[in-house]
């Protein structure tokens, strides 16, 4: 069975437990949002490590996504025609992880994609995912494809490991008209492959009418469905237009009609938005897509600024987090100009995670805002041991204390003199405080799943 059908059994499954466990939760809350399809465990049986249930002694820790569960970050890698190195794309998969990532995608379109993915996932402890249609057309022209070349790619990347695939079955031959009328036109890959395939040859999206095919092989290896969003609108004037709705109903339906048949789906949404827009969309998906858990890119809420599109998507995604996503994807600042490197993962990478969190907070989500209550008391306390430990990038954080004032019980900022903290003490009649070094940091290790965990670069 997959998760899915043995939570509906009542059944609580190694990885429904592994998963509580990490978040603080009980397995039978677990276990029910699972059998709603309000949360999903990634977690293909051949990638899953063996005590959680895995079949082939993988390295996969399960992580759930969903609204129960604090908001997950997902990181883009992959090569490009212009750029191949799969122990560079290891190296920038592990700085994922380090810097907090709960899953992966492998979205290569160059160099030998079977030996980078198969690499990756036999590295991966978290979920690992793919668009398959890239590798489809890596040496074929789309316009040959035939459904049984897409069911072929398909099976042997779930048979790889692969735990969730994006799947743009939901653009429609129809639609392609509504997009036509845009500013931006079809901004995704796999959206605009599969329209050029529906043009050429006048017929539907093939993946839409194999669909039922794609969940026995999905069911098969308990393969999450991310189903694409291949009418995301790619500049704000093109938001939460006709297309990009029209599109998101088809996705609905085939929510329904991929649990019926036994799998886990995730919805992937927008995208550029208006950032007053954000909080529509999150209710849109959750009402059309029956609570499915929603995973988005971005939104990223101006086009202006190239170069800091990690900041321009993490401001949007803390309204999408607070709103209703439950998996963001990450934006990275080379987005728009290049393929990102190491240093680009990493800074999308925090940013995202601070977009999660905050949202985390923002909803209220039990244990949340712990993290910064204990960062708070340490500042009061100027317990620099403990605020640099804790810190969420505790590496660039003890980077720039080092550049300032590292041998003092204040920071550069005010000085000793000029401390806001130190007068209020003053005013409030405390002693002048000391650095409490002795404090139990023990806290600052626990499961990212009641509140995220500090980076591993701390002592």
């Amino acid at each position: 069975m997959t998760q899915i059908e043995a939570a509906r059994t009542g059944m609580i499954t190694p990885a429904i437990r592994r998963v509580a466990e990490k978040e603080g939760r009980e397995p039978e809350e677990v276990r029910k949002a699972l059998a709603a399809g309000h949360l999903v465990i990634p977690s293909n049986v051949h990638h899953l490590a063996a005590q959680y249930g895995g079949s082939d002694g993988g390295k996969l820790d399960p992580i759930g996504i969903g609204r129960l569960l604090r908001t997950k970050v997902n990181a883009n890698l992959g090569t490009s025609p212009d750029a191949s190195c799969k122990d560079e794309e290891l190296i920038k998969m592990n700085l994922s992880i380090r810097y907090g990532a709960d899953a992966v995608m492998d979205l290569s379109t160059g160099g030998s994609l079977d030996e980078i993915r198969t690499y990756l996932i036999a590295n991966a402890p978290v979920p690992l995912g793919t668009v398959p249609i890239y590798e489809m057309t890596q040496h074929k022209p789309v316009e040959e494809l035939t459904c049984e070349d897409m069911l072929a790619t398909i099976e042997k990347q779930a048979r790889q490991g692969v735990d969730f695939f994006t799947i743009h079955a939901g653009l429609l031959r129809e639609h392609l008209p509504l997009a036509e009328a845009r500013l931006g036109g079809i901004v995704s890959r796999g959206g605009s492959l599969l329209a050029k395939w529906m043009t050429h040859h006048n017929r539907q999206n093939p993946m839409y009418e194999i669909f039922d095919d794609l969940c026995a092989i999905m069911r098969e290896f308990d393969v999450a469905f991310s189903l694409g969003d291949g009418l995301r609108p790619g500049c704000l004037a093109d938001a939460t237009d006709k297309a990009q709705l029209a599109e998101l109903h088809v996705l609905g339906e085939l929510v329904l009609k991929a649990r019926e048949q036994g799998c886990q789906v995730i919805v992937e949404g927008p995208g550029h938005i208006p950032f007053d827009q954000i909080e529509e969309n999150m209710r849109l998906e959750a009402q059309l897509c029956d609570g499915a858990p929603f995973y988005v890119l971005g939104p990223i809420v101006t086009d202006v600024a190239p170069g800091y599109d990690h900041i321009t998507s993490a401001i949007g995604a803390t309204a999408a987090a607070t709103y209703g996503a439950s998996f963001l994807c990450y934006v990275t600042p080379a987005e728009h100009l290049a393929l990102p490197g190491p240093v680009d993962v990493r800074e999308g990478v925090i940013a995202h995670r601070i977009a999660a969190h905050a949202g985390d907070v923002a909803r209220g989500l039990p244990g949340a805002r712990d993290w910064d209550d204990r960062m708070s008391r340490a500042r009061t306390r100027f317990d620099w041991r403990t605020q640099l430990k804790i810190a969420m990038d505790s590496e660039r954080a003890r980077e720039i204390r080092k550049a300032s004032s590292p041998d003092d019980d204040f920071c550069s900022m005010c000085g000793k003199d000029w401390c806001a903290v130190r007068r209020s003490k003053e005013v409030f009649q405390e002693t002048e405080p000391k650095p409490e070094s002795t404090e139990d940091t023990s806290e600052a290790t626990e499961s990212k799943a009641v509140t995220p965990q500090p980076s591993p670069t701390g002592d």
